[in-house]
C-alpha cells in the first residue's frame, strides 16, 4: 500500500448513525457510560455518567468507536475542541442511548439541574441519587442534569455559564418529618466565602459564585428532609438512603419534572410560595 493509501485508510469516515439497543445513536446524542471490565482506569472511573456523542468513527479494523464529552466534566469545551483528557472513545456495547441532546425551544429557558451531596454519608445522597433519576426521564429542551457529589467549586463556576434557572437538589434538614419535599427559593448571602474544594455547603457555593463576575441565574432548591444525619468524621460510612427518603424519590421526580415544564416554558413562572 502506498503511503497516500494510507493516510486514506487512516482519514476514513466512520458513520453517521448506530444503532444501539434498537435506538439511532450519532452526533449529539446523550448516552450513559458503561466500560467493559479489565478497561483502561480513566474510562472505569466514568461508569455510570452521562455523555454526549461527539464523532462516531472507524478503524483500521472496521471497528466503530464512540467519541464522546463527560457532561459533568468542567473541561467539557476543550473535549468539543479535541484537546487530549476530555475526550474519550467508547464501543456501541459501552453505552446506554438516553436521547438527543436538544437546543432550548425560542423563548424556553435553560435549566441546570444539579444534584448535591456525599454518597457515603446516608441521606446527604438524596440529591445525587434524584438526579441519576432525572437524567434517565424525557426531559424538556434546555435542561442538563448534572451530578455535582461534592464538587462545590465545579458548581459555583458552572452557574455563570449562562443559564436561567439553575434547580439544587439537595437534603434540607428543617424539622419536618422525614422524607417531607421542600421547594425554597434561594438567596444569595455574601458572608463566609472559605469553602473545601471537595466539598459541597450550598450556601458558600452561591456566595463564592456570586463574586466570580457573572450573572448568576434563579436559583431554585428542591430539598428532602433527612433520617439521618451524618458527617465526613464519623467513623462509619454508610451508602444507603434511609427508607422515608428513598419512598420520596419517586415524588420528588415528579414535583422536578412538573417544575422543569413550567420553567422551560414561553410563560412566565412566578416563585414557589
Amino acid at each position: 500500500m502506498s503511503g497516500s493509501g494510507a493516510w486514506e485508510e487512516l482519514e476514513r469516515p466512520g458513520p453517521d448513525v448506530v444503532v444501539v439497543e434498537g435506538t439511532e445513536v450519532r452526533r449529539g446524542s446523550r448516552v450513559r457510560l458503561h466500560p467493559r471490565r479489565g478497561g483502561d482506569v480513566f474510562d472505569l472511573a466514568l461508569t455510570g455518567m452521562t455523555a454526549v456523542v461527539d464523532t462516531i468513527e472507524c478503524d483500521m479494523e472496521e471497528q466503530v468507536h464512540l467519541a464522546v464529552t463527560v457532561e459533568d466534566d468542567p473541561g467539557r469545551d476543550l473535549g468539543e475542541l479535541r484537546r487530549p483528557g476530555h475526550r474519550f472513545f467508547f464501543s456501541p456495547s459501552e453505552v446506554e442511548p438516553l436521547g438527543e441532546a436538544e437546543p432550548p425551544a425560542p423563548g424556553g429557558a435553560r435549566v441546570l439541574v444539579a444534584g448535591i451531596g456525599n454518597v457515603f454519608l446516608g441521606d446527604d445522597g438524596f440529591g445525587v441519587a434524584l438526579a441519576g433519576r432525572l437524567a434517565r426521564a424525557v426531559l424538556p429542551a434546555g435542561v442538563e442534569v448534572v451530578d455535582y457529589g461534592i464538587r462545590g467549586m465545579d458548581l459555583a463556576y458552572a452557574l455563570g455559564d449562562g443559564w436561567d434557572v439553575a434547580v439544587l437538589l439537595d437534603a434540607v434538614p428543617r424539622g419536618e418529618g422525614p422524607g417531607t419535599l421542600y421547594l425554597i427559593e434561594a438567596e444569595v448571602d455574601p458572608g463566609d466565602l472559605s469553602m473545601d474544594t471537595h466539598g459541597m455547603d450550598p450556601a458558600k457555593v452561591l456566595a463564592l459564585a456570586n463574586t466570580l463576575g457573572r450573572p448568576l441565574p434563579r436559583v431554585l432548591v428542591v430539598g428532602c428532609e433527612p433520617q439521618t444525619h451524618l458527617s465526613a468524621d464519623d467513623d462509619e460510612l454508610v451508602a444507603d438512603l434511609s427508607e422515608p427518603v428513598r419512598l420520596a424519590l419517586p415524588e420528588a421526580e415528579r414535583l422536578v419534572t412538573n417544575l422543569l415544564q413550567e420553567l422551560t416554558s414561553t410563560t412566565p413562572v412566578e416563585g414557589p410560595s
